[in-house]
């Protein structure tokens, strides 16, 4: 991996000089994959991500005046914009580092005129945390060159609220927050609300596969957000018997249980997901701690049957998935993991049986229905640095 590093960066540095005429300086940081917790960070709750060895790079220098000038490297585009400008498109990679930048400038600081060459390891569309994994490396990169020595929990607050208000996607902190904080070896158990977290071991001779169904989907699709609101319709209704609460991080399951008969049905389904998956997360940092690998598979396979039917978020891709990894020897356990709607799943596996279940999860997956998917190793990584 040392080496892989070595080489990217000397392409990326290279490139950069042939494009630019200047040296640069090189960042990095990585996507993610969410162990368990899906659609609780939103309601400020408990997740518990993990960084993975696929990374954004940038290489950045500043230059005189107001303007960026922006490479993508895997779009082979340029973009130029003056730093201050509020304009932006839909959909576009360019409009995920315009609303850092202005996020940065509302914070106070000042950043100055820089060139930046972008490349990317994380695929886009699968769940793995590539728009926050951009955020978070460019960001990152113009306050050092700004000469500031980045606060990582402001960085993931500020990016997480370009993705609200510039993007459209009202995405909870958590994949910004594991991209700048990430701990090499260490899944986070991480508090949506307090921002506290503890990490969390991965278990020994234990390795993330990461499968990409090829099903590519939109964060910022109207499913995401049509989601988030029927969490905020459940808290208004219950608010009626529990004045308290505030997100349904406040509910406990027999509360809902008491009070959900006032609910649609419909709301109550999605409540319902919201309020056990926090449950699942605290037992599941319990059983990782304690190594119970054998607990926490049962709690990830718990997570997609409560994604899948209460919160209507997998796909028939992902279900095939994570059934096909069920039935692999040396699989704990496995699930659908980001926003839903396609994407990726990850399995908890043996080490000494990783090849195989990738092997494997990719030929019967692709039998069954005539997608040729591609399927990661990983390791869980440390979050944004300097190279």
């Amino acid at each position: 991996m040392t080496q892989v590093l070595t080489a990217k960066t000397d392409q990326l540095r290279e490139s950069f000089r042939e494009q630019f005429h200047a040296e640069p300086r090189l960042f990095r940081a990585p996507g993610r994959v969410n162990l368990i917790g899906e659609h609780t960070d939103y309601n400020q709750g408990f997740v518990m991500p993990v960084a993975i060895d696929f990374e954004t790079w940038v290489a950045a220098a500043p230059k005189s005046g107001n303007c960026l000038t922006i490479r993508s490297v895997e779009f082979s585009e340029t973009v130029e914009f003056e730093l201050h400008d509020t304009s932006h498109q839909r959909s576009h990679w360019s409009d995920y580092i315009r609303g850092v930048v202005l996020q940065l400038l509302a914070a106070g600081y000042k950043l100055p005129g820089a060139e930046l060459l972008i490349d990317s390891s994380v695929p886009m569309g699968a769940g793995l945390s590539s728009s926050a994994s951009l955020e978070v490396a460019t960001g990152f990169a113009m306050l050092s060159l700004a000469g500031v020595d980045p606060d990582k929990r402001q960085l993931a607050s500020l990016a997480q609220r370009a993705e609200n208000e510039f993007v459209g996607a009202h995405v909870g902190i958590m994949d910004q927050f594991i991209c700048c904080n990430g701990i090499a070896g260490h899944a986070l158990m991480l508090d949506c609300r307090s921002l506290d977290f503890t990490p969390v071991p991965i278990p020994p001779r234990t390795s993330l596969v990461i499968a990409n169904t090829m099903v590519k989907h939109s964060i910022a699709g109207g499913e995401y957000n049509l989601r988030r609101r029927e969490c905020e319709e459940a808290v208004s209704r219950l608010k009626q018997e529990l004045p308290d609460i505030s997100y349904l991080r406040d509910v406990s399951i027999p509360e809902l249980e008491r009070f959900g008969g006032s609910l649609p049905p419909l709301i109550f389904k999605r409540a319902m997901h919201v309020v056990s998956e926090n449950q699942r997360v605290l037992e599941a940092a319990n059983a990782l701690q304690s190594r119970d690998v054998f607990r926490f598979g049962q709690l990830m396979y718990e997570s997609h049957r409560s994604l899948r039917d209460l919160y209507e978020v997998s796909s028939p891709e992902l279900d095939v998935m994570v059934e096909l990894a069920s039935h692999l020897p040396g699989v704990h356990g496995s699930r659908m993991t980001g926003g839903g709607f396609g994407g990726c799943t990850v399995t908890l596996v043996e080490t000494t049986r990783a090849e195989q279940v990738r092997r494997e999860l990719a030929g019967s997956y692709a039998r069954i229905t005539g997608i040729t998917p591609e399927v990661y190793i990983s390791t869980a990584s440390d979050g944004v640095s300097a190279l």
